[in-house]
């Protein structure tokens, strides 16, 4: 099964990149570094240059259902808020483009694990240069990066509800830790370390890597507006290019790889292009009308995410009104003794949070903080999958939310923790009445109850095209990101990780584009 044979009139790079999101752009930026390569960027959204609505990083919250957003809806869940939407982002930088900037390194022990898992040359000795090469980091300690393209910096404690939550934690038994020390906080908190640079521009994927070469490299051309179709190959299995719907949305065209294409359309639109293009899970495929061209059960399998519920104070005295981007601080504990990453973490939020709650009946206020507790390490698991064969259509995303009884269990117990931080003395002249879930729901039964109806997601879905060893055939993608059963196409996205990191996922995500343009380049060097 092959496609049609190139027309000559169209453009032939030696890379195409599918997606110019958090990972895409800094594949992109370092394959041009060599000048004798040329690479094309193909992203279905439109460009950040120049747009505050993306660049401005304490508007954030106003992208979420915007024109900027594809906007999945979940769907039916049996255990799970059904009305939740996962936002993806639609722009150049992808969700590093349309997320709060929470900027971790991932933790040594997930890493490690990865490495044990199958996946050689993924450990925290392999990983941690490449986010010390990525990032200029305030942070103090010897292994933090000084010159990289991304501005990681701490977090200034403006918030005087902040700084009394710090208080109040420490007093229930949660000392004040800060991040990215180089060892992993099993218990404690802090302000987050935010990738904004101190003009409140967001220090995105394509603010960092693109943004600084755009004009200035004849060998890159970044094409937006370009919604990818299917993946071209030819009667030997390998991957040619591109063909995507041009803005008019009537044509298509194609761009053509010489060597390599390089999909990074994030955890949900990577598999669904896969899928589209032959390489997916047999039986579904045929139920959807797509000839296979590689049975791999993987892929749109195993999605994993950080579901994430709320409890939300009406607040005694103002609440700022100003933020880098409104949440700020981080909490992470263990609900049980002995782990050695934490398995509960919160945000709080210096605005209030309502986007499930009101709609159940729950109060609301103008002048409302609150916590969100999520499950860093989340059993349940997930699909996408298509839902036709056009391109055009959402696919389904069925995150199967609290299907595992150990996702209950750590959300409850970060509810009660939540009440019990804020029930310290630190806190009392800032704590008002409870809105949601309220005093009245105590039990185990009442506090899920309230999770099952109004939880949201910290949008962190991955490991949907997750890379493995060589011989595990329920992964799509060997260590080295190549898609199995075909050649010259490899994954660099969320989608590859075998687990989601205990922690927010964006500034991983940008090393996994940094060592996807290491491995390209050491590849092709091996065969010259």
């Amino acid at each position: 099964m092959s496609d049609r044979p190139a027309d000559t009139h169209e453009p032939v790079y030696d890379y195409v990149v599918v997606g110019g999101g958090t990972a895409g752009s800094v594949v992109a930026a370092r394959l041009s570094e060599d000048p004798d390569v040329s690479v094309c960027v193909v992203e279905a959204g439109p460009s950040d240059v120049g747009d505050d609505n993306v660049l401005r990083l304490e508007a954030w919250m106003a992208l979420l259902e915007s024109g900027y957003d594809w906007d999945y809806p979940v769907e039916p869940q049996e255990f799970g808020n059904s009305f939740m939407r996962h936002a993806r982002a639609k722009v150049l930088g992808g969700c590093s483009s349309h997320n709060s900037a929470i900027a971790f390194w991932a933790p040594a022990e997930d890493l490690d694990e990865w490495g044990a898992l199958g996946c050689t040359g993924w450990s925290a000795a392999d990983c941690f240069p490449l986010y010390r090469r990525l990032e200029t980091n305030d942070a103090p300690g010897d292994h933090h990066g000084r010159s990289g393209p991304v501005t990681i910096r701490t977090v200034p404690p403006r918030d005087p509800c902040g700084t009394a939550l710090l208080a109040a934690c420490a007093d229930a038994g949660i000392p004040t830790t800060p991040f990215n020390t180089g060892s992993t906080v099993t218990r404690g908190a802090h302000w987050f370390q935010i990738n904004a640079r101190e003009d409140g521009t967001r220090s995105s994927a394509s603010v960092s890597y693109l943004h600084p070469v755009l004009g200035k490299r004849p060998n890159l051309e970044v094409r937006t507006g370009l919604q990818a179709a299917r993946l071209l190959f030819d009667d030997v299995r390998r991957c040619t290019g591109v063909e995507f719907l041009m803005p008019d949305t009537v044509h298509r065209q194609r761009v053509l790889a010489r060597r390599e294409v390089i999909v990074a359309c994030g955890a949900i639109d990577s598999p669904k292009l896969l899928m589209l293009s032959g390489i997916g899970p047999a039986g579904h495929l045929h139920e959807t009308g797509v000839e296979v061209r590689v049975d791999s059960p993987g892929v749109g399998s195993h999605l994993q995410d950080h579901p994430e519920g709320v409890i939300m104070w009406e607040a005694k005295r103002p609440m700022v009104t100003s933020s880098t981007q409104w949440w700020e601080i981080g909490i992470f504990t263990q609900t049980e003794d002995g782990l050695d990453r934490p398995d509960l973490m919160f945000h709080y939020g210096s605005v209030p949070f309502d986007m499930n709650t009101y709609r159940r009946g729950y109060p609301t206020s103008d002048n409302a903080f609150c916590l969100t507790p999520n499950v860093t390490r989340a059993r349940s698991t997930g699909t996408v999958r298509l839902r036709t064969r056009d391109f055009r259509d959402k696919p389904k995303v069925d995150p199967r939310y609290f299907t595992h009884e150990h996702d209950v269990r750590v959300m409850t117990h970060g509810l009660r923790l939540a009440r019990k931080i804020a029930a310290q003395a630190p806190l009392a002249e800032w704590t008002g009445t409870e809105l949601a879930p309220g005093p009245a729901a105590q039990s185990d039964e009442e506090l899920f109850s309230y999770i099952r109806e109004t939880h949201n997601t910290v949008y962190h879905p991955a490991g949907t095209v997750r890379m493995g060893a060589e011989s595990d055939a329920d992964s799509p993608l060997d260590p080295r990101l190549r898609v199995k059963g075909v050649s010259g196409l490899r994954v660099a996205d969320a989608s590859v990780m075998p687990f989601l990191p205990a922690v927010n996922p964006c500034i991983t995500t940008m090393m996994i584009g940094e060592k996807c343009a290491d491995m390209i380049k050491s590849d092709r060097a091996a065969l010259s």
